[in-house]
């Protein structure tokens, strides 16, 4: 008897034992689908087979499984009913900030990371003739309790249902043209803090209508430009196109103090309690780590000399993708074990690694060469991919590039706002990352315990 007759064999024998076993144990096992006895042979969904028919040979080939009651399903609707979806959204334009040569005309570019990032649907959002060019979108926030995505342009706050991908409210605010700059959402999903258009306030916004419910100045932080807030929601740090960042209390909507830095804040990021700032700054190819509590500049951190500081110095050089710096991004991983900052001189992303006590080591084995400069870090839900404004998709594990986003033309899209987001099956919100890579609780709670 040959290998294969063996099998088909074993395999009738094997069905044969299953069928005589389940009759043993009583009759509720050997009811086939319909409620009706089965002297054969169940299968996967209960239909009851002649043991003839379910053996596999070179005549008559079969494949199939048995029937078990632990994974058993009565009906395979569920499978085809629709089912909540992660997707990713990018707005645009992002004006000179972004890629100033690609245009990727206006709206949110949605795609879906389960299809190698798929194009799903450009959602409008400006309704602009072509005559007239749209507005520069500077930020985009989502809250889970509205079901809206807010998405600030230098002339205006949209407000777009998430459920319909319709425009629920559009406002501009007086004075006109002081609209808008990055914000944030409470963690209740109720109010929004958003900068003004390099104005010296931030509004505090009513997030279900556009309402406005107050003003936080920050008169010693000029041109505000990006902005985070405390895990808690009760804090905000204003980050002007300055030296000086102004810390502000959401129960009062007044400064509590200034933190001064050597040169203009670009973009930052803050550590899980909000006890610590980390701030790209003009002229460094580094960053610099500010105590919140003290509201000192405590540690700067700089690549070593021989990557940038000749490169830099030479005014003949032109590194277009920092935005006028060294640099124009940095990102926490979601349990502050590392901190990635884009290199705009090199063409690259450059990763730190966390020696505890404010001391960061350069690690370049784990940075990696890109094709185009990395401006904005993005990370993604669950901390284990990054979204870069060069289009990549890094793997925060392995540090290796492992997707690119791209358009419905695919052109690789440039952008600094991107957001992952989380949906049910209704279409509603249930989780969103921040737009700043910033540390994240819970995570570097457990990743401290581990220790």
């Amino acid at each position: 008897m040959n290998r294969k007759a063996l099998f088909a064999s074993a395999w009738i024998v094997a069905l044969s034992a299953f069928a005589t076993g389940a009759q043993g144990q009583g009759e509720k096992p050997n009811l086939d689908a319909g409620g009706k006895p089965c002297t054969g042979i169940l299968d996967h969904e209960k239909n009851c087979l002649d043991p003839s028919i379910t053996r596999n040979t070179l005549d008559r080939p079969y494949r199939g499984s048995m029937y078990d009651p632990k994974t058993y399903k009565p009906s395979q609707m569920p499978n085809f009913m629709r089912k909540g979806r992660d997707l990713i959204y990018i707005a645009t334009p992002g004006g000179e900030s972004d890629q100033p040569k690609l245009s990727h005309g206006e709206g949110i570019i949605v795609l879906d990371p389960s299809t190698n990032y798929g194009f799903v649907k450009r959602i409008p959002l400006q309704g602009l003739p072509a005559s007239m060019k749209p507005e520069e979108v500077s930020a985009m926030m989502v809250s889970p309790v509205t079901n809206y995505a807010y998405i600030s342009t230098r002339g205006r706050l949209i407000a777009l249902d998430l459920a319909t991908d319709k425009i629920v409210w559009s406002r501009t605010y007086d004075p006109i043209n002081t609209c808008c700059e990055r914000g944030a959402v409470t963690p209740d999903g109720l109010t929004l803090v958003v900068g003004s258009n390099l104005q010296n306030f931030h509004r505090v916004i009513d997030a279900w209508t556009g309402e406005l419910k107050g003003i936080i100045p920050t008169p010693q932080s000029p041109n505000n430009h990006n902005m985070v807030m405390s895990p808690d929601g009760k804090t905000v740090f204003a980050a002007p196109n300055g030296v000086t960042i102004t810390v502000a209390t959401m129960e009062t909507m007044k400064p509590i103090k200034t933190i001064t830095f050597s040169d203009h804040v670009r973009p930052l990021v803050i550590n899980w309690d909000a006890s610590r700032i980390y701030a790209i700054l003009n002229n460094l190819l580094g960053f610099e780590i500010a105590d919140v509590n003290s509201g000192k500049v405590i540690r700067r951190v700089e690549v070593p000399g021989e990557m940038w500081k000749a490169k830099w110095a030479d005014p003949n050089q032109n590194f277009p993708g920092g935005h006028g710096a060294p640099s124009h991004a940095i990102g926490l991983t979601a349990d502050e074990s590392e901190l990635w900052i884009g290199d705009a001189i090199n063409t690259q992303l450059l990763v730190f690694d966390n020696e505890g006590k404010d001391s960061w080591k350069l690690n370049m084995t784990k940075s990696l060469k890109l094709d185009h400069v990395p401006a904005w870090i993005t990370m993604g839900l669950d901390g284990k991919l990054a979204y870069l404004s060069s289009g990549d998709v890094v793997d925060v594990k392995t540090h290796k590039v492992v997707g690119k986003l791209r358009d419905e033309f695919g052109r690789l899209i440039y952008s600094e706002k991107i957001l992952h987001i989380q949906f049910n099956d209704k279409g509603h919100a249930t989780r969103v990352v921040n737009q700043f890579a910033n540390g994240i609780p819970e995570v570097v709670k457990q990743r401290m315990l581990s220790k």
